[in-house]
């Protein structure tokens, strides 16, 4: 018979010897899972991959800002914005080829030219006439040009090709081939760029973020919340829930699938990293599964506060925005308030930690979360954590 047991060690973060295994041999390195969205964690996931092919990147779908909005309206989808951040972030930069494409996925349409000379400019970049597509190798090309040629067929006459990234309309092309399911265009690109790691929409839905602030004010679409194309928030959020993209915008809370849920038990350490704390972070937790999910991993659950300024945590010290999290998650599993023990660790550079007040040091302890103090931001990076740091303290965890 089979028995299963906890088995807890003292860590040294970083420790030299893991690190030094996870550096020679990251195909072998352990299974880390982030709950993320847009780009903080960005300079992290291409740091992780020297370290580590089994993380997985749990993404936010639901930006309703900038060129994504039009391709939303446009075809009632989700946001792959942050997809495409994130699998290029993660692909196998050695491999030929892959600059290239980085290049053309991050490439923007002018924002001053007229909608012909857009569609112009377009038809080139599909047909190769240009460097952008004729670098990138043959296969990958084929089903970029076939992606790009299905996404002109349907976008109509007046669609707002302004400022649209390339990428996204690839990756908006993909989803319209395959039946509006974008996790198989997603393995397509992993597989063909050689992405190491899994990257995966949190679910696969066309929803928004609506927000109730303790004001009584009532916002729906992520852009306005993050302090980023409209004005900070001057009231802090008390409540986040998805509503459908149309009106009436009801609330609803969709299901992880089957396998999310699963790559989230198996993990061996559950990462809630730094980056938007309610757009980004809380936005992950909200369908259901998550909660019950976190809640069954057996490694460390590691938060790493924001070291930066987050328009989005208005009136939220580090003891708050650890009770928000928590109350998130234990939501799902129908239990309420913190101190859940979901959390068990928080990450922060040694600077930070020496200036906890002695109130949040207590606060911590009564939660059951254990500090993690390491060296983790250089003269270069500072205020923010240096990537390779802070990869190196979250392997040495495991």
């Amino acid at each position: 018979m089979n028995r299963e047991a906890r088995i807890q060690r003292w860590a040294s973060v970083p420790d030299p010897i893991r690190v030094s295994r996870c550096h020679r041999l990251p195909e072998l390195g352990p299974r880390l899972l982030f709950f993320s969205g847009g780009s903080a964690i960005r300079g992290l996931s291409r740091r992780l991959k020297e370290y580590t092919h089994h993380s997985t990147h749990l993404i936010t779908p639901f930006d309703s800002g900038g060129s994504s909005a039009r391709l939303r309206q446009a075809f009632s989808m989700l946001s792959v914005g942050d997809l495409r951040n994130r699998l290029i972030a993660l692909a196998d930069e050695s491999e030929s080829g892959n600059r290239e494409i980085y290049e053309l996925f991050q490439h923007r349409l002018p924002m001053d030219e007229t909608p012909e000379e857009l569609r112009q400019r377009l038809d080139s970049i599909e047909h190769a006439k240009g460097d952008l597509l004729d670098r990138v190798p043959a296969p990958m090309q084929h089903l970029i040009r076939s992606f790009l040629s299905v996404f002109r067929g349907e976008m109509g006459p007046d669609f707002d090709l302004r400022g649209a990234s390339i990428g996204n309309l690839v990756l908006a092309g993909g989803y319209l081939r395959n039946h509006c399911d974008i996790e198989s265009v997603v393995f397509e690109f992993s597989k063909l760029v050689e992405v190491r790691g899994a990257v995966h929409p949190i679910v696969n839905e066309d929803l928004h973020l609506a927000a109730t602030l303790e004001d009584g004010t009532e916002i729906i679409g992520q852009h306005l919340l993050t302090g980023k194309e409209v004005e900070p928030l001057r009231s802090p959020i008390a409540e986040l829930r998805l509503v459908s993209s149309k009106p009436p915008h009801q609330t609803v809370q969709p299901a992880i699938s089957s396998s999310i849920a699963e790559r989230i038990r198996e993990a061996e350490l559950v990462c809630f990293p730094m980056g938007s704390f309610f757009t980004s972070l809380i936005a992950n937790l909200l369908p259901a599964g998550v909660g019950r999910a976190v809640g069954e991993s057996r490694g460390p659950r590691v938060y790493i506060p924001n070291c930066g300024n987050d328009p989005e945590q208005l009136g939220l010290s580090l003891l708050p925005c650890i009770d928000t999290l928590e109350r998130y998650l234990a939501r799902d599993r129908g239990t309420q308030g913190s101190g859940s023990g979901l959390l068990t660790h928080i990450l922060v550079d040694s600077g930070r930690a020496r200036g906890l007040r002695e109130s949040e040091r207590s606060g911590l302890q009564e939660r059951g979360i254990e500090v993690i103090a390491a060296d983790l931001t250089t003269e270069k990076s500072a205020p923010l954590l240096d990537s390779r740091r802070t990869a190196e303290a979250l392997v040495s965890l495991v």
